[in-house]
């Protein structure tokens, strides 16, 4: 699977394959099988790519067009009680 939007997501944040390879602790030929989708991408990269971007993994993986993340539910100790 094709990830279009890492691509388009990191270059419309002015970033190079080189500099996000760098962010995730990887080579840059590997980040580049990512966004080519000749390799897959570990959850936990994903994950790292959603915060960095402030966009939901959803949007990354092409499932919706909202790139905002979902809203994080506040758990009150009330609730838990």
């Amino acid at each position: 699977m094709q990830f279009k939007r890492l691509e388009d997501l990191r270059i419309d944040n002015d970033k190079t394959q080189a500099e996000i390879a760098e962010y995730l602790g990887c080579q840059r030929e590997v980040y580049r099988r990512y966004e080519k989708g000749t390799r897959q991408i570990p959850v936990d990269f994903l994950i790292a790519l959603s915060l960095f971007y402030n966009v939901n993994i959803d949007y990354i993986l092409g499932l919706t067009n909202e790139k905002k993340p979902y809203p994080r539910n506040k758990i009150s100790k009330k609730s838990h009680q």
